[in-house]
């Protein structure tokens, strides 16, 4: 029964980390249709509010998934200094690298979200720096989100 549960749950984590991703990639969609104007690096156009919902969504559905990953994983590893990490299995090391990188894959990935989504905010109909591709640079990283934490809890889970 706990091996269903483990492979349903890795399961639920790609399928949200994977939708994460598609509506990262279609909030892109939806923010290169709006009429702009483009001079240099700077641009003029109007927010979409169609992107901006997307953006949200993705964000949160990221948040979702790395929490699943994270608190459904366990926690461990408590692994304090180089010589516990020298002397931990392969497993347990796996597991810690692969923490390290989902955590990495979320402050990057969130951040490129959110600053794609705030562009699209509807008090933002103004001109400044591009923000281009921030929003689909994100929907990519919640697809590697969803193989980094299926890693992590499989890796965390095998060195129990």
């Amino acid at each position: 029964m706990v091996k269903a549960g483990g492979i349903f749950l890795c399961f639920l984590i790609v399928v949200i980390d994977v939708v994460a991703g598609i509506l990262g990639i279609e909030a892109e969609v939806e923010q290169n249709k709006v009429k702009h104007l483009r001079l240099w690096i700077f641009e003029c156009r109007d927010p979409s509010h169609q992107a901006f919902m997307f953006g949200f969504a993705a964000g949160a559905l990221l948040v979702i998934a790395h929490v699943m990953a994270n608190l459904l994983g366990g926690c461990h590893l408590c692994i304090c200094s180089q010589d516990e990490l020298q002397k931990a299995s392969p497993n347990r090391q796996l597991s810690l690298a692969c923490l390290v990188f989902t955590w990495i894959i979320l402050a990057v990935g969130l951040s490129m979200l959110v600053i794609g989504t705030l562009s699209n905010h509807k008090s933002r109909a103004s001109c400044g720096f591009t923000h281009h591709h921030f929003l689909s640079i994100g929907g990519i990283l919640c697809f590697v989100h969803g193989l980094f934490s299926v890693a992590y809890y499989i890796s965390a889970t095998a060195s129990e």
